[in-house]
């Protein structure tokens, strides 16, 4: 008995030591991902908008005045753009070169004309599809080495213009998702007049060491903040006031090595969702994964938290969420979703120190999403760990976790898990090897009521 009592207390001990391990390896890889980020280098040049002919008068059309700013930037082998305050018009983008830093001081505005001519089509991509559409209202295509900062604000000016699109869309987007099912040349997939896709705000593709720091972000057309085939990216202290449909905060797509940090979210939709691709052509891109991505001292506001999806099929991996809070009512906290048209994985998932107020659902893992899918391709969910949770109340669900027969979620910890109330409890659907330690749903039972 002494000899069985010896290995149950060793046994425990080594339990111990191994999750203490897990919690110290977890930190570290974080610091690791941080570390290798490199922030952009931007040569001393420095040049005011205003030296160009803009006028921050919220009248005059600055379009050319930024173009001219890059221009020079670009013959001087980059520089510093230096927006006063004032509220500046353009009709049309803001395209990037490398080596330029876009800084907003205090009080400046940037609002965007809404007329579809002024924006010429340019490769981007829609919900996870490859097409050209128009451009992005600041985009970047094989840059390095860019910035947008500052203290000003940069406004889609979209709630009365673009917006209009959305209920015209849907031809479209099915249009997108038959290109991309039946592999249709990439230059072919062309869209813009007669079409009725919403340009993204902010956009950098293939492009590396990204700094997008300080400013205000209001009022996108679509997604607020995309970073598609891209790496070595910070995004910090920014604030963000879009209530427009699909106004996601920030959305990685097929990109590496990013750090999102201390960000005031206040979003009509996802404030961070990660992605990875749709379907045929995302599994076709599975060597770039959506990967290395830290998620630290932020505030949640808006429809959904964190998600991971649905448009994931290269994979998503290696994600770090710590220190963070919510702001206001979310519809769900935690969300991974996922079809079985999408195939990929998300797996290597870290949750931690977060408090959520009220909620819908508070952790949500669905490899189910919407009941779509062909059943030809199955997602794998595996790998996830959940510490420290707490939230206020779920009028639904507190978790909630589905896989397949087939392809079952798998190797889940949730530990350390408070849920004052909820109307319903812990689901677990198609699922296996699942680690619970310290779940609290509803109120905390001590003693037991003695027998009357």
């Amino acid at each position: 008995m002494k000899s069985n009592s010896f290995c149950i207390v060793l046994l425990l001990c080594f339990n111990a030591l191994f999750s203490q391990t897990k919690i110290v390896d977890k930190k570290l890889e974080m610091e690791r991902i941080v570390n290798r980020i490199q922030l952009p280098v931007i040569p001393a040049y420095k040049i005011k908008v205003t030296d160009f002919g803009a006028k921050g008068d919220s009248v005059t059309n600055c379009k050319l005045a930024f173009d001219k700013a890059m221009k020079a930037c670009s013959k001087n082998h980059g520089g510093t753009i230096v927006v006063p305050k004032g509220v500046y018009t353009i009709n049309g983008p803001i395209h990037f070169v490398s080596n330029v830093e876009l800084h907003l001081e205090t009080g400046a505005k940037i609002r965007f004309g809404s007329n579809p001519k002024d924006y010429p089509l340019v490769l981007t991509s829609w919900e996870g599809t490859m097409l050209y559409n128009y451009s992005p209202l600041i985009y970047g295509n094989n840059v390095e080495n860019v910035a947008i900062t500052g203290n000003g604000i940069i406004d889609g000016e979209a709630k009365n213009t673009w917006i209009k699109w959305k209920p015209l869309e849907e031809k479209d987007k099915l249009l997108s998702r038959e290109m991309n099912h039946t592999n249709v040349p990439l230059k072919e997939r062309v869209f813009g007049k007669g079409h009725f896709l919403r340009p993204q705000l902010i956009q950098f593709l293939n492009s590396e060491n990204i700094l997008i720091e300080g400013v205000t972000i209001e009022d996108s057309p679509f997604w607020c903040v995309h970073l598609l085939k891209s790496k070595s990216i910070t995004l910090r202290d920014l604030k963000y006031d879009a209530h427009n449909n699909n106004n996601d905060g920030i959305d990685p797509e097929y990109s590496s090595d990013i750090l999102i940090e201390n960000i005031q979210f206040n979003n009509g939709d996802d404030n961070v969702a990660i992605k990875a691709g749709r379907d045929d052509e995302g599994r076709g891109n599975s060597n770039s994964p959506s990967e290395n991505i830290v998620i630290r001292n932020c505030e949640f506001k808006g429809l959904h938290a964190v998600v991971i999806g649905s448009e994931m099929s290269a994979g998503v991996r290696n994600v770090f969420v710590d220190n963070c809070k919510a702001g206001g009512y979310l519809k769900r906290g935690i969300y991974i979703k996922t079809n079985s048209d999408r195939g990929g994985y998300v797996r290597d998932l870290y949750f931690s120190n977060i408090a959520f107020g009220q909620v819908e659902d508070c952790i949500y893992m669905t490899a189910n999403y919407h009941g779509e899918g062909s059943g030809l391709h199955p997602s794998k969910i595996s790998d996830v760990s959940i510490s420290n949770i707490s939230c206020e109340s779920a009028s639904n669900a507190a978790i909630v976790i589905e896989g397949f027969p087939e392809k079952k979620v798998e190797n889940i910890v949730l530990d350390t898990i408070t849920v004052k109330s909820a109307k319903n409890g812990m689901t677990l659907t198609n699922t296996q090897n699942i680690s619970v330690n310290e779940i609290i749903i509803g109120d905390k039972i001590g003693v037991p009521s003695s027998v009357k």
